[in-house]
Parts: structure tokens; sequence; C-alpha cells
């Protein structure tokens, strides 16, 4: 996906210049799939540039978006973004990191597209490490953090690379979490996947079923969108 200074989407445009995180084919992908749309009050944790809380007010125009986002810079960007938007009365957005966050009330859903490099080398742009990089936010502290945060019968969202996607979910089972749907990513069939999406909900909830699915962003010759892509994204996306 180019990354330009912004992006345009079917009911509101995502600026992102001053943020480390671009918009980005498989957080579209997640803004879509997330379970969110019984939910009233959703946390986004790691907003970035606000495109998660941005699409999942699209999809649920009930609901009250708390987006808490870290960097100052994507901060602004975030609270830029949600005020020009047709959804700008939903959501709210906070410049503090989440170990530090405290509301009022829990949620009944979160979603997090949180930092995921666990040891890789890091860049010389700072900002992109707080972005990218596990420092700010370890595994053990967002589990701590949705725990703290989340109502006993909600249910939280998670975008991860595939590798790190398989830490987490064994972390997150230990910890008393039940996987209740899971999406594999994959650019086009023959490839490796490259994303793991998962939601999550407390193991004492009763009578969860689980759903595991694959989606494929191409047809095998990489060009042509999947069909399925283009079902989970034609509310959004300009050319569908």
């Amino acid at each position: 996906m180019a990354r330009n200074s912004f992006f345009k989407f079917k009911q509101f445009t995502i600026n992102q210049d001053k943020s480390a995180m671009k918009v980005c084919t498989d957080a579209c992908v997640f803004g879509a799939w997330a379970d969110v749309e019984k939910a009233e009050r959703i946390l986004d944790i790691g907003a970035g540039t606000g495109l998660l809380s941005l699409m999942v007010a699209q999809r649920n125009r009930e609901a009250k978006i708390t987006a808490v986002e870290i960097d100052k810079d994507a901060f602004l960007q975030a609270t830029e973004n949600a005020g020009n938007s047709p959804f700008k009365s939903q959501i709210e957005v906070f410049n503090t990191a989440i170990q530090d966050f405290l509301p009022s009330e829990k949620f009944d859903c979160i979603i997090t597209n949180p930092p995921f490099f666990q040891s890789d080398l890091k860049s010389p742009d700072a900002k992109i490490n707080l972005a990218h990089h596990a420092d700010s936010l370890s595994f053990e502290d967002l589990l701590t953090a949705i725990k703290r945060l989340l109502q006993p019968n909600g249910k939280w969202n998670i975008l991860l690379p595939v590798d790190e996607g398989l830490v987490f979910q064994s972390l997150a089972e230990n910890s008393g979490w039940k996987l209740r749907r899971e999406l594999t990513l994959y650019h086009q069939k023959g490839k490796k996947p490259f994303r793991k999406l998962m939601s999550f909900q407390s193991i004492e909830s009763a009578d969860i079923g689980q759903l595991i699915a694959e989606l494929f962003i191409y047809e095998e010759d990489g060009k042509t969108f999947h069909p399925e892509f283009r079902k989970l994204l034609k509310d959004f996306y300009l050319q569908f």
C-alpha cells in the first residue's frame, strides 16, 4: 500500500504525515474484521493515526470509542483525523501510556495493533521504534492492561505478525483467555502467512465457540484482489 501523506476511505480520510505508523493493508483488514458490532464502549490501545478507531466507529455507530496513544505527534494526528470525520462525536483520544491510563469505567471491547518486534534490530528513528518495538509496551504489560480495563465478559482483538502472534496466544491462554476467532492473513495462495488476527474472551465465559479462518489479499496472479478481501473491505476502500 502506498505511503502517501494521506489515505482516503469512503467515509473518512487518514492524514498520516505526523505518525510513524502509516495506513497498511493488514490494519485495514483488522479494522474490518474485529468483533465490535455489539460493543458499547470500545478501547483502542496504540491508536496511531486513529485508523482503527474510525473504522470501528463506522461499523458501530452506537459505540463510544476511547483511543490511547503514547506518542504526542501521533496523538495529535489521531485527534485531527477523528475531528475531521463524521464520527467525531464517538471518539475521544488520550495522549498517555496505557499503563498509566485510568478511566472511570471499564470497556466491553478492546482493539489493539501493538508494538510487536520483541528483538529485531531497531531503526535510527525513535518514533518508528516507539511504534514498532515492544519496549514501550511488552506483551505482559499489554495483557495486564487488558485484564485491568476490560469488563469480565468483554472481548478483545489483536493484530500481530504470525510468529509473535503464536507467542502472544500462548501467553494469553496461560493468563486465562480463550481464543474465540482467528484469521490468518496471506498476500496470496502459496505465500507464507504474514499476520494473525485474534479475538479473545475470558475462559470463564460460557458457550464460546471458536472460528478459525484464512484470508488472501490477492488472487494467485498477485495483482487481482481476492473476492473475500473485496467483500471485507467494500465499505471502506474507494476502489471497491
